[in-house]
């Protein structure tokens, strides 16, 4: 599990990395590219936030489902 947790963690950084880098371009490229800009600024903003609460949740979510594993062995 330990593993998974870490690739994942290096496909996200290559992801941030990749938006942060297409952002930058995107911006001095120009007005024609306003658009494509936008979103990409929006995505490297929000995709930051998902992944932490996607995160949060699943922690949330696997404490509860132990503490019921655990009640309901008694």
């Amino acid at each position: 599990m330990k593993k998974i947790q870490q690739l994942l963690a290096i496909f996200g950084i290559i992801l941030l990395v990749g938006l942060y880098l297409s952002t930058l371009v995107l911006a001095v490229l120009g007005k024609n590219f306003f658009p494509m800009f936008m979103a990409a600024l929006f995505a490297s903003m929000a995709l930051p936030v998902l992944l932490w609460l996607y995160g949060f949740l699943y922690k949330m979510l696997k404490k509860k489902a132990d503490e019921n594993s655990k009640h309901g062995a008694k």
